[in-house]
């Protein structure tokens, strides 16, 4: 894991969505080159993304000069500078995680390309177990035609013929698992970057302005910057005065970059005697993913959601092929749900399996490791369905000579719902499997005693800004710390830091299994396709409103944060099966929703996790209430508040 960041710049150089072009060119004209003053800095960038990389730190320049040669300005060959010059400059910071030997970003190949990569490769292209995965990626895109994707009228899906080698989208769509990356393609002169098609890894972007003419994208937003830019939110927070979020979203420095593969062509900038004297706009194009199976999942099309005759038999005949000699009516609908969940059970396990394979691990850190604190994988865990699952699931992948640490966060003691829930997981953890060695970490906290923490969660949650947010943010951001309590076999209680650096979380659960009470009343509304339209809108908005927020509080520990739900095969499989199968909400909470993964519960033996009912983290930590006291009075007083607040964002929307 990694955190990545680019800074592009140039003389009245402007950088701009292809929707917004016109926009830029307008606003080109007597931009000033690089103002520093109002916006971020390089050393502030780099600052920010060490947190997330501790193991090293690299920045590498180039300028592109404006006769069109190239100076790497880190190899001392050449002048860097001068008149009508484009400088790009990459960071990157490790987090070590796979491959024998220490990798330092960013990678320069012989041709002079650069990558910094923050992702994990479990598909798509070949990485040995020793392997790491950014070498191996470099490698492959190193191998990619260098053909002119902006040049108009032109079909990109056809441009690179077998004997040149693929396109660099087309090597990208491949990728099995998480990723954010930053490529610079030497010989085309052209700049890659993009993310996942879940958005699993956080990459922000700041578009330029008058104020700010640089294009930078990066991992997290640096603390300072972002600080400063939150003056009204802190001061809300202080005083317990409800903030305005208004002023922070009207221009916000930063943006999510939406899922994709994008490009910047900066060839046209040779010996571009206009671009000099006039200012010049250059176009960020957006490409389609090339995998068809992957356009199946972004798509997130069922099937079979609305239960008809043509669809119980279709459904059943997936199970009883074999049985043909039983009439359909003897047919049990238990050996259905049983099929169906194991071919979840399955898909669960080899994605927990892919992700916390230690052999891949990097061996120098798990040398560090002491004898008594063998745990180099943790689960944010709150005892109920979705960890419980995760829990056991590790246990079966995971050498039973490792502990597995459970890391559980409350601001109410033991008397938080989670951390009822989690002492009760790790009782019924012991019960299915006794001899491994189970830390519950207990960590603690106090709203009241987090102000310069909160503080600090704002940088990493930006540009997200609504309380909902900071409190999960901040939950997700301590429990990843795993500094906490332990309880001893002996009864005695001692402090442990977990020294984990992979973290299972559950997101995406439920967003696929109908887990939210919204789904509930979709469901009662408006039926089966209702509540399938609810549920491809969440999967398809979980990278805006989740998985960057989560990944850049989770990361900000030197931790990285693995998505086992979200694994592709994963939500093709639950694509696959009848909605029906999925989720019954027709009957009560704790048993219809999230049908499947309570049946997949079962199937590991976790009987009493299987009927827990649904919790976020920002109520069972019971961080949400505190807040509400904290800043609004009562829960009832926030509720009316954040009505309020909710019809703003509907008519935004």
């Amino acid at each position: 894991m990694c955190g990545i960041a680019l800074v592009l710049s140039g003389d009245c150089l402007v950088v701009a969505p292809s929707t917004a072009t016109a926009a830029a060119a307008a606003a080109a004209s007597g931009t000033p080159f690089s103002n520093e003053e109002k916006g971020v800095s390089v050393g502030e960038l780099e600052e920010a993304l060490r947190r997330r990389g501790p193991d090293s730190l690299g920045c590498h320049r180039l300028h592109l000069c404006a006769d069109g040669t190239i100076v790497d300005c880190d190899s001392g060959d050449g002048v860097c500078g001068g008149v009508g010059a484009t400088e790009l400059c990459f960071i990157g910071a490790t987090l070590q995680l796979r491959g024998a030997e220490p990798v330092s970003q960013p990678l320069v190949a012989q041709s002079g390309s650069v990558l910094v990569y923050n992702g994990e490769i479990y598909g798509g292209i070949n990485i040995a177990n020793d392997q790491n995965d950014t070498q191996s990626l470099l490698s492959s895109l190193e191998s990619c035609c260098c053909y002119d994707f902006h040049v108009a009228d032109r079909d990109e899906a056809y441009c690179c013929c077998e004997s040149v080698g693929k396109s660099v989208p087309q090597v990208l769509s491949t990728i099995k698992g998480p990723w954010a990356l930053i490529y610079w393609q030497a010989d085309s002169k052209t700049l890659w970057f993009g993310r996942d098609a879940f958005g699993r890894r956080s990459l922000l972007v700041h578009w330029p302005t008058p104020d700010d003419s640089r294009f930078i994208l990066s991992s997290v937003s640096p603390p300072s910057f972002s600080r400063n830019n939150s003056a009204i939110e802190v001061n809300g927070l202080e005083s317990g005065a409800d903030p305005d979020f208004s002023g922070h979203t009207k221009v916000s420095y930063w943006e999510e970059l939406p899922c994709g593969i994008y490009s910047i062509h900066l060839k046209d900038l040779d010996n571009n005697a206009t671009c000099m004297k006039e200012g010049c706009v250059v176009e960020v194009r957006k490409h389609d993913w090339t995998d068809s199976s992957l356009h199946t999942l972004i798509r997130w099309e069922r099937k079979l959601t609305v239960p008809t005759v043509d669809g119980l038999i279709s459904a059943m005949g997936s199970v009883d092929k074999g049985n043909h000699n039983l009439p359909s009516c003897f047919r049990s609908c238990r050996e259905a749900e049983d099929s169906t969940a194991h071919r979840v059970l399955i898909a669960l396990r080899e994605s927990v399996m892919l992700r916390t394979n230690v052999n891949i691990l990097c061996q120098s850190d798990l040398n560090k490791l002491k004898e008594a604190e063998l745990a180099p994988i943790a689960i944010l865990f709150s005892g109920g369905l979705d960890s419980m699952i995760l829990a056991a699931l590790l246990d079966q992948c995971l050498d039973s000579k490792w502990t597995i640490d459970l890391l559980n966060v409350s601001f109410d003691g033991h008397l938080a719902p989670d951390r009822v829930s989690s002492l009760a997981g790790l009782k019924e953890l012991q019960r299915i499997s006794p001899l491994r060695r189970w830390r519950l970490v207990e960590i603690d906290s106090n709203l009241a005693n987090l102000k310069e923490e909160s503080e600090h969660v704002m940088s990493l949650i930006y540009p997200s800004n609504t309380y909902m947010d900071l409190n999960i943010g901040i939950a997700l951001w301590l429990a990843a710390s795993g500094d906490g309590w332990v309880n001893g076999q002996d009864g005695d209680r001692y402090k442990h830091k977990s020294t984990s650096r992979v973290l299972l979380v559950g997101s995406g659960a439920d967003e696929q299994c109908a887990g939210y009470g919204r789904h509930r009343t979709k469901y009662r509304v408006g039926g089966w396709v209702s509540l399938d339209e609810e549920m491809r809108l969440d999967v398809q908005r979980i990278w805006k409103r989740n998985m960057g927020r989560d990944d850049r509080c989770i990361s900000d520990h030197g931790k990285e944060a693995r998505f086992p739900f979200l694994d592709e095969s994963v939500i093709r499989t639950l694509l696959e099966i009848p909605l029906w199968d999925i989720a019954k909400l027709d009957e009560p909470v704790g048993k219809g929703d999230k049908k499947i993964l309570r049946e997949v519960a079962k199937l590991l033996g976790l009987q009493e996790a299987a009927f827990l009912p649904k919790r976020a983290i920002q109520f069972g930590s019971r961080i949400a209430r505190e807040s509400n006291r904290k800043n609004f009075g009562s829960n009832r007083a926030a509720n009316l508040a954040s009505a309020g607040s909710v019809e703003v964002h509907k008519r935004n929307d």
